[in-house]
């Protein structure tokens, strides 16, 4: 496995400044923003898609460093019901589709996206509880009329393009636990697979562990992220799992991200690595920055020298069974 970061960490830097940090930390792969929620700061899609010059430097900067582009991402709603708002999601994942073709990248990460509740909505619904029964009719109505005919669709045009589409287990969209992913993928094709976040299982109530199972055993997991979560023993009694207090309000909250290794032991992040290694998964897990309560340099660091000891640990592990 190798290590990587997502760059949207580093999106206040020049490119090859970011590029030139993130090698001198001893990563090797780094994953590219191309749109949506993660923006275009050092990658605009239809620039380099138009621009065949653009394009040939944009590698080279990359690859010149001795690293790999582990996924393009673009997480957004492409089946928001306000529709100029889903056809801007929609252009950025097919115009990162086409670019990591010509990169000979694997993976497009994005969200599933999550509908309103009828055709004329506004705003998106997300129904988690099967009870009042007007909840399972939205569910059912969104899946068949908007979910699945959208990403079969967007299956068939990803594997025309030799890639795969890592769909984030996110809470407030459609696809958001290792059931939801399996049903959209065995609807829609294998192109559809998880970008394996571990903080978005912990927060639901998931342990990622057993999540690694159940998709690995599939062949669902087509990338992963790395990235911790703490829940407050007393809030979470107070306001539940589903808190839907802001993010910055960090003292109150049930829940709230951090860096590797500081919402659970080192020990508990072997024992993920070693579940991704038992299921084939010998790919990039990508560290993501979201902790409140560090830097952006501190947490980096803080994640990079976490994740390190694991995998140098588990290296060491398989030379002493051979």
């Amino acid at each position: 496995m190798k290590l990587g970061v997502f760059m949207v960490l580093f999106g206040g830097r020049k490119l090859e400044d970011a590029l030139d940090y993130v090698a001198s930390k001893g990563l090797k792969a780094v994953e590219i923003g191309t749109g949506g929620n993660p923006g275009k700061a050092h990658c605009n899609p239809a620039e380099l898609l138009e621009n065949e010059a653009k394009l040939k430097e944009f590698k080279h900067a990359v690859e010149s460093r001795g690293l790999t582009i582990s996924a393009l991402s673009c997480h957004g709603n492409p089946l928001h019901p306000q529709k100029h708002l889903a056809q801007a999601d929609h252009e950025d994942f097919v115009n990162s589709v086409k670019l990591a073709e010509k990169l000979g990248v694997e993976v497009v990460n994005t969200f599933s996206g999550c509908p309103g509740d009828h055709e004329n909505a506004k705003y998106p619904n997300w129904p988690v509880a099967p009870w009042p029964n007007d909840y399972q009719e939205i569910l059912a109505w969104q899946w068949e009329n908007k979910v699945i005919p959208y990403w079969t669709e967007q299956a068939k045009f990803a594997a025309d393009h030799h890639v795969k589409i890592g769909l984030e287990l996110h809470g407030g969209f459609s696809v958001h636990t290792p059931a939801t992913l399996l049903r959209l993928r065995e609807a829609a094709g294998e192109a559809i697979g998880a970008n394996l976040d571990p903080s978005h299982m912990w927060w639901q109530g998931i342990d990622p562990v057993q999540a690694i199972h159940i998709l690995g055993r599939a062949g669902a997991i087509h990338h992963f992220h790395a990235k911790d979560t703490v829940i407050d023993p007393i809030n979470v009694n107070r306001y539940g799992l589903t808190d839907m207090q802001p993010y910055t309000n960090m003292l109150e909250r049930a829940w709230q991200f951090r860096s590797v290794g500081y919402g659970h032991d080192v020990k508990t992040w072997a024992d993920i690595i070693s579940a991704l290694r038992l299921v084939g998964y010998d790919y990039v897990v990508s560290i993501e920055h979201e902790d409140g309560l560090m830097s952006i340099e501190e947490g980096f660091s803080k994640a990079v020298a976490n994740l390190q000891q694991v995998l140098i640990e588990e290296s060491l592990g398989d030379m002493w069974w051979v």
